[in-house]
């Protein structure tokens, strides 16, 4: 077998393969050889058709077959040979297979790149830092009783965060448009939820009152039709409610599941839960910006294939997504393109993250997935059951495997780079959007 490779643009590569006639013609009649021992055919005895008249009938087709089977082996063979990492699936061309002319073909693939991975000594990373304090636990506390709010109907006028129960009758160029119409619908003012003016518009009115509501959609709005036009709303309201927080107190507490509704117990309970989310969140702080880190200093050319097949693999996941959430498949006009510049992220990521695990020679021991298992099954109320899911499934356990390697990765950078640590509330690190 004769192979020559040819370098193209970036991570391309041409490879050409010519297999002897020999080779070819070995192989079919070794093959026919085989089925003369069974074949059957009229006029003969099974097993004693002569090997000429087996070719005559089946030499053809067996050729193809053992052409394409050649094909492959000889393309696994030449990648070794030549120390190749194929990329995705090759393109076969220029293919010559005439009896008497051997095997000649052109294949075309990618390749993995080469990743160098970068000094990490001069690198800086952020590890956040926080403490919960007495005042985090009592935030929390009152977040739980907004959480368990209750509503009383008041004989007023309607207030900032009051709930106004209205029928309401939306209509653009005096006709109602499709889903403008409601009844029993309930507003909690000041939270933003509806299009501008609507919820301002509902400030001091009483139950009874009808009043009309001069709006314009947004211009964003999310459905087409109605972005930037002008809308008329005719609203009856029904009633107004005031919002009634839950008392903290013992019945407060066996609600959050302290039997005895010892208050004490229920903080100690909210600090630990506090504890076990910030230690998550910083965790997932911490490796969101290690992988922001290796994606920066790493130069690293990706093979489109990977990136095709990836890309494909997310709209798959979305799509199974969307249709478990009662959408119609044929609703769904999703193209992998939409989801290029994530799966790019992937695969340069695992590239990254693979030379480093290969280089080190990181390994998913048992007893570390064991542990890992074990951890994300200690909240849930029966974490024996959980543990007894993820060793049902091989699939399970590799995602398992998978967030132990990331781990030792992140713990590695950390060995290497200079670590920052950098003060944070605990509303901050869990709440950014709120706290900015």
């Amino acid at each position: 077998m004769q192979v020559s490779v040819e370098s193209s643009s970036g991570l391309e590569r041409r490879l050409k393969v010519a297999v002897e006639e020999e080779r070819i013609a070995n192989a079919v009649e070794s093959r026919l050889k085989d089925m003369s021992r069974t074949v059957k055919l009229k006029g003969f005895r099974a097993g004693k058709v002569p090997l000429k008249v087996v070719a005559k009938h089946y030499g053809q087709q067996v050729r193809q077959e053992i052409v394409g089977d050649i094909l492959q082996s000889s393309f696994y063979d030449a990648v070794i040979q030549e120390k190749l990492r194929p990329a995705g699936t090759p393109a076969f061309d220029n293919l010559t297979t005439e009896p008497g002319k051997g095997l000649e073909y052109t294949a075309t693939f990618e390749v993995y790149p080469e990743v160098a991975i970068a000094d990490f000594n001069k690198e800086k990373i952020e590890k956040p830092v926080c403490n919960i304090g007495d005042n985090d636990v009592e935030a929390m506390i009152e977040n739980i009783r907004k959480q368990n709010i209750a509503w009383e109907v008041v004989d007023r006028a309607a207030e900032n965060d009051d709930q106004v129960d209205v029928d309401f009758k939306g209509t653009i160029d005096g006709d109602v448009f499709e889903g403008g119409e409601g009844k029993g619908m309930k507003v909690v003012l000041g939270q933003g939820r509806m299009i501008d003016g609507f919820e301002a518009g509902l400030l001091g009115a009483k139950a009874g009152d009808d009043l009309t509501l001069e709006l314009t959609f947004p211009e964003n709005y999310q459905v087409e039709n109605l972005a930037g036009k002008p809308v008329s709303f005719a609203i009856h309201v029904n009633q107004v409610a005031a919002p009634k927080l839950p008392e903290v107190d013992a019945e407060f507490a066996t609600k959050l599941g302290v039997a005895d509704g010892n208050l004490d117990t229920m903080r100690e309970d909210i600090s630990a839960n506090m504890q076990r989310e910030l230690e998550n969140k910083i965790k997932s702080r911490l490796k969101e910006g290690i992988m922001d880190k290796l994606l920066a200093i790493h130069a690293v050319e990706v093979p489109a294939a990977l990136i095709d097949n990836e890309s494909k693999s997310l709209m798959n996941q979305m799509m199974q997504n969307l249709t478990s959430q009662g959408m119609a498949q044929k609703d769904l006009k999703l193209d992998p393109a939409m989801f290029r510049g994530e799966a790019e992220r992937r695969v340069k990521l695992g590239l990254i993250m693979g030379e480093i695990i290969r280089q080190h020679e990181l390994t998913a021991e048992p007893e570390m997935v064991r542990a890992m298992v074990e951890k994300i099954a200690a909240p849930y109320e029966h974490p024996e059951e959980v543990v007894k899911w993820y060793y049902s499934d091989k699939n399970h356990l590799t995602e398992i495997e998978s967030l132990v390697l990331e781990e030792q990765i992140v713990d590695w950078v950390m060995e290497q780079a200079e670590v920052e640590e950098k003060s944070y509330s605990f509303n901050e690190l869990m709440n950014p959007d709120a706290a900015a």
